[in-house]
């Protein structure tokens, strides 16, 4: 048997999961609705009890030092154990339910119009489905599918635990209102934007990443309004406050309406650029389970009509 010194309190153990997966003490806090002092007393209190730093301090907030990361890959597979056990016990009823969240800006202007569809068909499952703006914890039971806009800088944070599929990787091109375009300079080339009204959503990363793929020298801090959701910060383009970043699954039937129109160089076209996917996530425990997989399924073929109807 174990010495029980060689355990040391969950509440440690689950708090230096969260930091190491979230980089971040607040973050951490947030996810585990606790306050960001308590976060940073099991830290150090489970620095004290193994007698090794496991977390360092850095620029963009917290990383794992070398044997925090061997120490975190385990931690993180021993908790993911412990609520499959769980949640398995605790589903033993076998009624069919499906709880789905998904990022705001997607939910309201695609989801929302199509879960209906899949509701109708899947008659036997009970759907939890809510808008969220971060992903959630999946080592407890109360989410079983996460969708997501995954852009490449943040795929490196994913939990090893939880299986992905990639359903669309959309363009993402500028957009304005006819009247706001109407009174913008000529565009000549992507440079040309920094002096122009931007519309962001929660930071300016989406932005910079756009421009960088065109070859522009970006300041430290590109500037314009952040609105942090993406059918916020559509709606503020529709309305004619800026310019916005938007990809055809966000914009649904505003460019064939006229609410928003595509900004384009005087000389040609924008290189296309794609630096995200709408990504479908869940845990590897639940990845076949009879509820996900039918919404999976549902959600490919739904994504495949929608490109055909729109002729892409």
């Amino acid at each position: 048997m174990a010495n029980p010194k060689d355990y040391p309190p969950l509440a440690a153990l689950r708090a230096f999961e969260a930091v190491g997966r979230l980089h971040g003490i607040r973050r951490a806090a947030k996810e585990l609705t606790v306050d960001h002092a308590v976060v940073s007393r099991h830290i150090r209190s489970l620095d004290a009890w193994v007698g090794a730093q496991l977390l360092t301090r850095n620029a963009k907030g917290y990383s794992l030092t070398e044997l925090g990361s061997t120490y975190h890959e385990q931690i993180s597979s021993a908790l993911g154990a412990i609520a499959s056990a769980t949640s398995m016990l605790m589903s033993r009823g076998g009624d069919l339910k499906l709880s789905i969240e998904c990022i705001p800006g997607f939910a309201s202007l695609w989801l929302s119009d199509h879960l209906g569809d899949f509701i109708s068909k899947n008659s036997d499952i009970d759907v939890d489905f809510r808008p969220s703006d971060h992903s959630p914890d999946f080592r407890g039971n109360l989410v079983d599918t996460d969708i997501r806009c995954l852009r490449e800088w943040e795929e490196a944070a994913l939990p090893k635990s939880v299986r992905r599929f990639e359903f669309v990787r959309p363009t993402v091109f500028p957009v304005a209102s006819p009247a706001c375009a109407a009174n913008l300079k000529p565009i000549d080339s992507a440079e040309d934007f920094l002096s122009l009204p931007l519309l962001h959503e929660e930071s300016d990363l989406e932005w910079r990443h756009w421009l960088l793929s065109h070859d522009v020298r970006v300041p430290d801090r590109i500037g314009g309004s952040r609105l942090w959701h993406a059918h916020l910060t559509l709606a503020a383009a529709r309305q004619g406050h800026g310019v916005a970043l938007a990809n055809r699954w966000l914009l649904r039937d505003d460019i064939e309406a006229g609410r928003l129109v595509e900004i384009i160089p005087a000389n040609g076209s924008f290189r296309p650029i794609r630096f995200g996917a709408y990504t479908i996530l869940a845990r590897e425990d639940r990845w076949n389970s009879p509820s996900v997989l039918r919404f999976r399924r549902w959600l490919q073929e739904e994504v495949a009509s929608s490109d055909t109807a729109s002729g892409n």
